[in-house]
């Protein structure tokens, strides 16, 4: 299928014109076409033509003058392909040099001319498959923000990317610190090479190490085939690892021999293997007390803190709440299919008054939550009647009351999200786990601990 693909056809001999239109409609082409250069510039000021077929001899602007004025004056990214009834070397030559995709001969087999326009519409679909998958990762994320800090980690991000240097990403649980990390990606060298993230948190000290290095067939029990490790995995690109104060001290000497040799070792091997990794670092802890308290090694914090970016917590940015809510409620919206537009001003007041000491993470699992649950195309308040997921009163009570109320509001919240996702997923734990963009390992562990076994149909 050609799909929607325009090309525009400028040729002084009507007979030409229409035998091309005639023959590029019937393949799915759009064909407009113009007598001369004049006609075809009027055309080109209304609408864009990702490709041009142009004559050479044409009275008044030639064909030469006319590639020339395409490519300096219109758009640098629209093809041209020359066409002629009188060829030769040298002026083949010259509009190849002038930027012209390339150059047929009327006496020729059309089918010629066909194969050129195809590579010519292969390259523009590609080319609007890679925008169309960046426009896509940029509308996960909100990239922009009214609060002076967190402008000053936007210009951080877009100075530390244009370097190898690592990078430490410090803040509260939830503020978002993976969401940097993937934008000083992006936003580098390496973008077009993997991202690999890690959370440090999730695994057993053999376990990391197997994760991070790989590991060799018959290394110990259950390493059945050769595993590639994630920082082999991630050369060229950049590994990101989360909640890294949390990493046991025998992987943390590990790491850091990696880092300064660039060098790996899978298990059960003596093989040295060269990687080439940018590293993107984040935690919750404070690294520094954690050096003194002896649980985190002096050599490696200095390592991977070459530049540290903290992230304020989502309490100390209000000004950015309200366009967090419109942006993620338009997101879970589409994604769901529920055509929500709007939401009640008693519930956008609810919504901004709250405290979010779960951060964006928090924010996010909330509208989520209540997209699921919407019926209409307005998120009303009464979501929230059965629900303690926006309990202010906890401010007025002493710190330990406070941590246990959002631990109880975050059970209650996590229950009645993962049966509601389940349900929309027809109890299956795989879909879901997509759904919430967890892994499925943590799905099943959560069903496991709530004891909802009854509202999966895979728990094994």
């Amino acid at each position: 299928m050609t799909g929607l693909f325009k090309i525009l056809i400028v040729d002084d001999d009507a007979d030409y014109r229409e035998t091309y239109r005639m023959l590029l409609v019937k393949k799915g082409y759009i064909i407009a076409v113009a007598a001369s250069a004049e006609e075809a510039y009027k055309l080109m000021d209304k609408e864009f033509y990702p490709l041009i077929i142009s004559d050479i001899m044409m009275p008044g602007v030639s064909g030469v003058e006319f590639l020339k004025e395409v490519k300096d004056k219109y758009n640098k990214s629209v093809e041209v392909i020359m066409v002629t009834g009188y060829g030769s070397v040298e002026t083949a030559v010259q509009t190849m040099k002038l930027g012209a995709f390339g150059y047929f001969i009327k006496s020729h087999n059309p089918e010629e001319l066909i194969l050129e326009i195809e590579k010519v519409h292969k390259i523009f679909s590609l080319q609007n498959v890679n925008e169309i998958n960046k426009n896509s990762k940029k509308s996960r994320y909100l990239y922009t923000s009214k609060n002076k800090q967190m402008q000053r980690v936007y210009e951080m991000v877009e100075q530390v990317a244009q370097s190898n240097s690592n990078v430490l990403i410090t803040g509260e649980s939830g503020v978002g610190k993976e969401i940097i990390a993937n934008m000083i990606h992006d936003k580098s060298s390496r973008s077009n090479k993997p991202f690999i993230p890690i959370n440090c948190g999730y695994f057993s000290t053999g376990l990391i190490e197997s994760e991070l290095f790989g590991h060799e067939k018959g290394a110990f029990t259950g390493a059945t085939i050769r595993r590639i490790g994630h920082l082999e995995e991630a050369n060229e690109g950049t590994v990101f690892l989360d909640e890294i104060g949390d990493m046991e001290e025998g992987t943390q000497v590990k790491l850091l021999r990696v880092l300064e040799t660039r060098q790996i070792e899978r298990i059960g091997s003596n093989k040295l293997i060269d990687v080439d990794f940018r590293l993107v670092s984040a935690t919750n802890k404070d690294l520094v007390k954690a050096v003194a308290d002896g649980k985190f090694r002096e050599d490696l914090f200095f390592r991977i803190n070459t530049i540290e970016i903290n992230i304020p917590p989502l309490r100390q940015r209000k000004e950015d709440i309200e366009d967090l809510i419109y942006f993620l409620l338009k997101r879970y919206s589409k994604e769901m299919g529920k055509g929500i537009v709007d939401i009640d001003e008693n519930t956008k007041q609810q919504l901004l008054n709250y405290n979010y000491p779960g951060n964006i993470r928090e924010l996010k699992n909330i509208i989520e939550r209540l997209v699921v649950l919407s019926r209409g195309n307005i998120l009303k308040d009464e979501l929230f009647k059965s629900s303690k997921l926006l309990n202010n009163d906890t401010e007025e009570k002493e710190t330990n009351n406070k941590l246990s109320s959002y631990k109880e509001a975050k059970k209650n919240f996590e229950i009645e999200y993962i049966k509601e996702v389940l349900k929309s997923c027809n109890n299956n734990i795989t879909h879901a786990a997509r759904q919430m963009d967890i892994s499925r390992r943590q799905l099943f562990n959560k069903i496991v601990e709530y004891d909802l076994k009854e509202y999966s149909n895979d728990t094994n």
